[in-house]
């Protein structure tokens, strides 16, 4: 394979500023913007490009040495150019390299496809924070071969990766994180799933990083149980009774006009209060030897009232599976296209109603729940 000269000429500057520039090094616009910081001194800098001088992980080293003021910074959706079909967003900088800032925080003007001003977004390095949510999560590990009702899939701690956040029955076999759910560390689990999916994903907050949260929700069981009102009936909850014991039905036989018994009745006694937690210990202390029945929020218990509505519903139907989960009943009626790929309308219009309410009601409970992820600290605002 030959070697051009411009290809020898890249890597020079890349070893020119390796130690400066580290893992950074590898992407062409921090090669361009280390050569004209380091060789052009005190000048100003325009520059366009995705956000990763500020909020890269790659580019800490880089940032160290970086030392410039930001006089001005406006940002558009990635779509603004020609031929770039990715959601995340465009900046523009003007870096003034006379004076010496490290870039900690900055403010951009948002701005949409027309040009129209938006609002005003902060970007934050997140080099001093304590951790990443995904550290958080490392504590609520139980040990191995313990009993478990499924599986939280866990993956890099940004919005760009959130649709492979999820419940599943079993270890899934793409790289990613995943922690064996119990008893002891449900509620935990929950939280992570909401606090990744309470938040709608958009260009704009692409390269948001969700964070080591501080110690504020540790005793507020409100926002614990409204994240586990919201893990069971959300999309990415894909336990299915096809897996194995369904341990996730939220509701009685009763409640449901069930025609069976169910297999497995853990999520109704874990809501009343029936379930001791044992073994492994976690940062929720007091529930350990909790009696008590957990309390719901007013809209939780929507999202309750309008999940029961379905469940009976679907009981109902001839063919109904007596353990079937939401993924499941959702699968039932709205089928699958020729790719596998679960369609998103069902031809029973009834269904689609129901349905349609539930993720109303997870809406509004997501709107109630979405302060508390900032106040914790598990994004910044």
């Amino acid at each position: 394979m030959s070697v051009t000269r411009n290809q020898i000429q890249v890597s020079n500057i890349h070893s020119k500023y390796a130690i400066k520039l580290e893992k950074v090094g590898a992407e062409l616009f921090a090669q361009f913007l280390a050569r004209i910081y380091f060789e052009i001194p005190n000048c100003v800098i325009a520059q366009f490009s995705k956000l990763k001088i500020i909020s890269g992980g790659n580019s800490k080293i880089f940032r160290n040495h970086f030392l410039a003021k930001l006089e001005n910074l406006f940002v558009v959706p990635a779509n603004t150019f020609d031929n770039v079909k990715g959601e995340f967003p465009i900046g523009f900088f003007i870096w003034n390299t006379q004076q010496k800032e490290k870039i900690e925080r900055i403010e951009a003007d948002v701005l949409d496809l027309n040009g129209n001003f938006i609002k005003n977004k902060f970007f934050y390095t997140y080099d001093n924070e304590k951790g990443k949510i995904n550290e958080w999560l490392n504590h609520f590990k139980i040990p191995k071969n313990s009993e478990n009702i499924g599986f939280l899939m866990a993956d890099a701690p940004d919005f760009q990766n959130n649709n492979f956040v999820c419940l599943l029955n079993e270890k899934g076999t793409r790289h990613g994180i995943f922690l064996t759910i119990s008893q002891n560390n449900l509620k935990e689990s929950c939280i992570y799933l909401t606090v990744r999916h309470s938040i709608e994903s958009s260009w704009l907050n692409d390269r948001d990083q969700f964070l080591y949260p501080n110690k504020g929700w540790e005793k507020d069981t409100k926002f614990q149980n409204d994240c586990l009102a919201f893990a069971l009936f959300h999309g990415q909850n894909r336990i299915t009774s096809n897996g194995g014991i369904n341990h996730w039905i939220p509701f009685t036989e009763q409640e449901v006009n069930s025609r069976e018994k169910f297999d497995s009745n853990f999520m109704t006694n874990f809501i009343k209060g029936k379930l001791k937690p044992t073994g492994n210990g976690t940062l929720l202390e007091a529930e350990k030897h909790r009696i008590t029945a957990l309390v719901f929020s007013a809209e939780a218990q929507a999202v309750f009232e309008a999940g029961k509505a379905l469940w009976i519903y679907y009981h109902t139907q001839p063919k109904c599976n007596v353990n079937a989960s939401l993924y499941d009943i959702r699968e039932y009626f709205q089928g699958r296209n020729e790719a596998g790929k679960m369609n998103n309308k069902s031809q029973d219009e009834t269904y689609n109603q129901l349905i349609g309410e539930l993720r109303d009601s997870l809406k509004k409970l997501a709107k109630k729940i979405e302060p508390k992820v900032y106040e914790y600290g598990f994004l910044k605002a």
